[in-house]
């Protein structure tokens, strides 16, 4: 999907036929405004300090264009905006309500920015006139500078003072979250302004004159200074990182290592980038790069880097303190998000060619200006291991999945800690949609269904493959899934516990010579165990489990994918083995699974 594909059919709330009125209210302008700027949908937890806004929507516009999606979480709201731009490219919106609704959507907000997503997220305050508050509740939810809450993890936010003053809001917010990087923004709307009469409609603003600028294109100079290094290279890496979903960049990715035969390697904690069962792709995508990828970037002379995340750190751990000895050529526009509040730019990159552009502007370029080169020798495209024994563990899980959706275009919007790059191939860019961005948890439930909501008509079979702590935390927005009966495949790899911590623990303890069989407390699920098909049936939902074996598993997941194609959202509680699941070697390995 792109910018331009129609919004998916989804369930409407259809409300009454208004009668014609002569008012115009300051929130109908705003509105309208909305509507002018092609956002498909406004997910939202409902709030009195946007009520007018909230008429708006539903009796100036008739709750179309945008369509309002009901959420019970204001985080919820934000993670489905955040999950609907990773899967179509395109920013929707989401409202949320006064101080207290925005603290909450606050982690979902940090996400959007560190996944460099773009997402609208509208706010309100006050009334800002002290004198038209009502008692207690308008006071405790009006603050002095509200945006500052989220300031430092937004693009940009502003509180405009005149219905003109919010066009001219709303038009720079979208201009600065669609252009690269993209993030998230908000806007503050006064609720006195909302509520006020304006007379006649303003005239609104020609939006397509305000549209964001194209990509900047990289100068000639560096164009030819990177391909000069990269022709000359003998061993030339090309680390795939944050790239759109386009078909056309993932071809171009694939010409240009192929000319170069240059071995790639992706990064798990990213969308897919690079077909990983392609002889080049040369080890599993990862959060951290494994043996086997740090031994081919050691060896690498020329590395290209398209927008990798946390490029420094990747080369810290192939040379440690020793001088890099690759040549570097970063094509990234990322130091134009930089900020001194957090450190999600990561360490500071060197660079021999800098190509401050995106990286679908400057691979056609590269691929026009280097030469091809012989093809390598020797490279097998790799297998996906098989599961050893009986034992329920996240592979079982995987090994699965894959024997059932063979041949069916699947979308992969989340996986658990523990599972390993290897556990399933991706072969088109929608194959799998990466992580929250921000390393946090309760994200999945909500991005999983904004994914689904902007595939909903693609015929993929979207599937979020969860840890059961993500789950627990944001299990609500399933409900919004089942309400707008927008198909979804949840898959709950449950290991009873939030396991990354049991592991974090156990390190402590041996370190200090303590027993590490005391690691569980404060971290295990159980005693009772949460049942987690029930949960999900409470939201509305179909609900499987819990599956405790592999014999249980292939009949539960072939009845899961019938309902999920049906038009359900059906999720399956998969009681995994902590702690334990098989690495390539078949070694028994304790990966991290939160």
């Amino acid at each position: 999907m792109n910018s331009r594909d129609p919004a998916p059919t989804i369930h409407f709330d259809a409300p009454v036929d208004v009668p014609e009125q002569a008012e115009v209210w300051g929130s109908d302008a705003m509105a309208a405004c909305i509507r002018a700027l092609d956002i498909p949908y406004l997910a939202l937890n409902p709030g009195a300090s946007y009520r007018g806004l909230h008429d708006s929507i539903v009796n100036h516009l008739g709750n179309s264009r945008p369509q309002m999606l009901l959420t019970l979480h204001e985080e919820s709201a934000v993670a489905i905006s955040h999950g609907y731009a990773k899967a179509s490219g395109r920013m929707m919106g989401s409202v949320v309500h006064s101080n207290v609704g925005l603290m909450h959507a606050t982690m979902a907000i940090f996400n959007a920015w560190c996944d460099r997503m773009p997402v609208m997220v509208l706010g309100a305050t006050g009334p800002w006139d002290a004198a038209k508050r009502r008692p207690w509740i308008d006071w405790i939810h009006t603050v002095s500078d509200q945006g500052a809450l989220v300031r430092d993890y937004t693009k940009w936010d502003n509180q405009p003072g005149s219905v003109a003053a919010a066009f001219e809001a709303m038009l720079r917010a979208s201009r600065m979250a669609n252009t690269a990087p993209c993030g998230p923004v908000y806007i503050n709307l006064d609720a006195a302004l909302q509520e006020a009469k304006i007379g006649p409609m303003p005239a609104m603003p020609d939006v397509a004159r305000f549209a964001p600028p194209p990509p900047a294109a990289p100068s000639a100079q560096t164009v030819a200074a990177a391909a000069q290094l990269l022709a000359n290279a003998k061993s030339p890496l090309i680390l795939a990182g944050r790239v759109d979903r386009s078909l056309k960049g993932w071809e171009d990715r694939v010409a240009l290592a192929e000319r170069l035969q240059a071995r790639v390697l992706t990064d798990i904690k990213q969308s897919a980038a690079f077909p990983t069962d392609h002889p080049l792709h040369a080890a599993p995508p990862a959060s951290f790069l494994a043996a086997q990828g740090a031994a081919i970037a050691r060896n690498a002379d020329v590395i290209l880097s398209l927008d990798w995340n946390d490029l420094a750190g990747t080369l810290k751990q192939v040379w440690g303190d020793e001088p890099i000895s690759a040549k570097i050529i970063q094509v990234s526009v990322d130091q134009h998000s930089h900020r001194g509040w957090s450190a999600d730019h990561q360490a500071l990159t060197p660079a021999d060619v800098y190509m401050l552009c995106e990286p679908e502007a400057a691979v056609p370029l590269l691929l026009a200006a280097v030469p091809q080169r012989a093809a390598l020798t020797g490279l097998q495209a790799a297998g996906v291991p098989e599961p050893q024994g009986d034992t329920l563990s996240i592979l079982a899980l995987a090994h699965t999945f894959n024997k059932l959706t063979a041949g069916q275009d699947v979308t992969i919007t989340r996986v658990p800690l523990g599972w390993n790059g290897a556990y399933r191939h991706f072969r088109h860019p929608l194959d799998y949609l990466g992580t929250d961005g921000g390393g946090g948890i309760g994200s999945g439930p909500g991005m999983a269904v904004g994914s689904a909501l902007a595939l909903k008509d693609s015929g993929r079979l979207t599937t979020a493959i969860l840890g059961d702590g993500d789950t627990l935390m944001g299990i609500t927005a399933f409900w919004t899934a089942a309400h707008y009966k927008i198909p979804l495949l949840v898959l709950v790899a449950n290991n009873t516990s939030f396991y990354n911590d049991e592991l974090h623990q156990e390190r402590v303890a041996v370190a200090r010579n303590r027993p590490v069989e005391n690691k569980w407390i404060g971290q295990r699920i159980s005693e009772p165990d949460i049942d987690l098909a029930m949960m999900a049936r409470a939201q509305g939902c179909e609900g499987i489990g819990p599956v405790t074996t592999v014999a249980e598993l292939e009949p539960a997941l072939t009845k899961a994918i019938a309902l999920v194609r049906a038009g359900k959202t059906c999720v399956v509680d998969v009681r995994v083995v902590p702690g334990y699941d098989t690495n390539m070697s078949g070694t028994p390995a304790a990966l991290h699974k939160r």
